[in-house]
């Protein structure tokens, strides 16, 4: 008998691994990255005071376009980076909480890259 794989609990272990080795503090804060079937949406928190800086998704207002593919994820990119730059902050350390460099999740990356970010 063929025993299927838990995704979801390979990807919180994963998770897990990924966050015991990076923490967001003030100076260089954390841009953590979700994903859904249809939307996608990325964070910049500060682990240190418990806070989220600034944040982005496929749901927000200003947002035209498809939030489960990867010119959307790339737009979310965009949009997260304007704001972070808004309010000063211009390194930031990538979490991609146990879902794979890939896809949508790197679109948004380079998006965030492109608009200004350091990571």
């Amino acid at each position: 008998m063929v025993k299927q794989i838990n995704r979801k609990a390979a990807r919180a272990k994963r998770q897990i691994r990924v966050r015991s080795k990076i923490s967001g503090t003030a100076a260089c804060p954390r841009l953590n990255v979700f994903r859904s079937a249809k939307h996608i949406y990325a964070q910049i928190i500060d682990d240190v005071a418990g806070v989220t800086l600034a944040s982005a998704s496929s749901l927000d207002k200003g947002f035209d376009g498809n939030g489960g593919n990867k010119e959307g994820a790339f737009k979310v990119g965009e949009m997260l980076a304007e704001k972070a730059l808004a309010k000063g902050i211009k390194d930031v350390v990538f979490d991609r909480a146990g879902f794979l460099y890939h896809g949508r999740v790197a679109e948004l990356a380079e998006g965030a890259r492109k608009g200004g970010l350091n990571f």
